[in-house]
């Protein structure tokens, strides 16, 4: 019987994250025709003469126009692609608690995508970065490779938050920088740079460009607790508020804020979701309330409708 994977409750129960990844791939995989993943690093190589038999669809109509030639378009990784998984680790990702967090809901999705891509023979690499970036990896579909980073997601479980704090747009330069060929990078954060504001949301939109410059398919996973972090929602008493990254601490009666805050976190979500848009950068919103499952089983399947 599977367990009920929209909460985290069950999930130490297996022991390790292959075997987790293992359960969820086979529950929400089942019945997707194809791939919702498939094609993305298919990158030209060269022409060749059409042959009786290959497809139409790699005919190239252009060249045709010019030298009444029919030629076939060759592709290099024509059933492969990469995807650099990239993980915000910062202290504010921990929000609210050990046992349900932001980055819980990160790592697991993020091992789940690793097994999907094993399974289809893509190739996949890890980033994470607090206010540098901690780890980057290449590319790669061996079954080393995916032992490798499992093993630095488990690590990433067992660590404590450190005071870390944010800088997602020198990260995102980086990872620019170190991924050459063209890839899916999937980006799961809070998207909260300290002091968030108009200026940081260009600087990230200036690295997120330069993702897209080098031809790089984003997403982005905005992970967040609906129910404090945008709704704010906290009982009707004075609360002890603590920075997660800097330690700063505040004393304040949640009405007395509430209005001012969510009116200032909804102009920044707006804001990000016209840029996002703008770029055609794909952004999910991420409820870690509902439960990682949830949450990608519903883009695997619609992004698979539309694939």
């Amino acid at each position: 019987m599977q367990p009920d994977l929209n909460t985290y409750k069950d999930l130490q129960d297996f022991g390790n994250l292959e075997l987790l990844a293992r359960q969820v791939v086979e529950g929400f995989i089942t019945g997707l025709h194809k791939s919702p993943f498939h094609g993305f690093s298919v990158e030209f190589a060269e022409h060749r003469l059409y042959n009786s038999g290959d497809s139409i669809k790699n005919i190239d109509w252009k060249l045709y126009g010019r030298t009444e030639k029919m030629f076939v378009k060759r592709f290099e990784e024509e059933t492969n692609l990469r995807c650099q998984l990239v993980l915000d680790v910062s202290s504010s990702m921990y929000y609210p608690h050990k046992e349900n967090n932001k980055l819980l809901f990160s790592i697991y999705s993020a091992a789940s995508l690793m097994y999907l891509f094993k399974k289809q023979r893509d190739a996949f690499g890890l980033s994470l970065f607090s206010d540098k970036l901690e780890l980057s990896t290449p590319c790669k579909s061996t079954a080393v490779h995916q032992k490798f980073l499992f093993n630095e997601l488990e690590i990433l479980l067992s660590r404590e938050s450190k005071g870390k704090a944010t800088s997602v747009a020198s990260a995102l330069h980086e990872i620019a920088e170190l991924v050459h060929k063209r890839s899916l990078v999937i980006i799961f954060s809070d998207m909260l740079d300290p002091g968030a504001d108009e200026k940081k949301l260009s600087d990230i939109f200036a690295a997120l460009q330069h993702l897209k410059y080098n031809k790089h398919e984003i997403i982005i996973f905005n992970v967040l607790d609906f129910k404090h972090e945008l709704e704010f929602d906290f009982e009707n008493r004075p609360y002890q508020f603590v920075d997660m990254e800097s330690g700063e601490e505040l004393k304040v009666h949640p009405s007395q804020v509430k209005e001012q805050y969510t009116a200032s976190v909804n102009a920044f979500r707006k804001e990000l979701k016209l840029k996002c848009a703008q770029y055609s950068i794909d952004l999910i919103d991420a409820d870690i309330n509902a439960g990682f499952y949830q949450i990608l089983h519903s883009y695997l399947i619609k992004r698979n409708k539309v694939a």
